[in-house]
């Protein structure tokens, strides 16, 4: 059974970094989609950074590119979200999804997968960034 615990989030000024981290136990195969989802006030869960562990390939929302990156440490079974240059609108909470997928399924994993899809998820972490 996978389960999926996240940490690292906290409270930021507006161009501030954080690192969220999401601690990932069970048997992850290489046909996963590993998710980062953002819930802000207000709006519907969003999808933020997703990665494919069959070929590593990443995805991320337009308001995501070019400061966040989405990482996986296989040894030491996590996955991670760097954010930079944090905005006000980054605010929210941040949660670790995970779904398996077919094989070969880098284009089943973009960021258009929506939270629905995904069965597994943590209990999320919060993120204030403050103006």
């Amino acid at each position: 059974q996978v389960r999926l615990v996240e940490t690292g989030g906290g409270s930021v000024q507006a161009g501030g970094s954080l690192t969220l981290s999401c601690a990932v136990s069970g048997d992850i195969s290489n046909t996963y989609c590993l998710a980062w989802f953002r819930l802000a006030p207000g709006k519907e869960r969003e999808g933020v950074a997703h990665v494919y562990t069959g070929d590593y390939s990443t995805y991320y929302s337009d308001s995501a590119k070019g400061r966040f990156t989405i990482s996986r440490d296989n040894a030491a079974n996590m996955l991670y979200l760097r954010m930079n240059n944090l905005e006000p609108e980054d605010t929210g909470m941040y949660y670790c999804a995970a779904e398996q997928g077919p094989p070969f399924g880098g284009s089943w994993c973009t960021i258009r997968l929506g939270p629905g899809a995904f069965r597994i998820w943590g209990q999320g972490t919060q993120v204030i960034v403050s103006s």
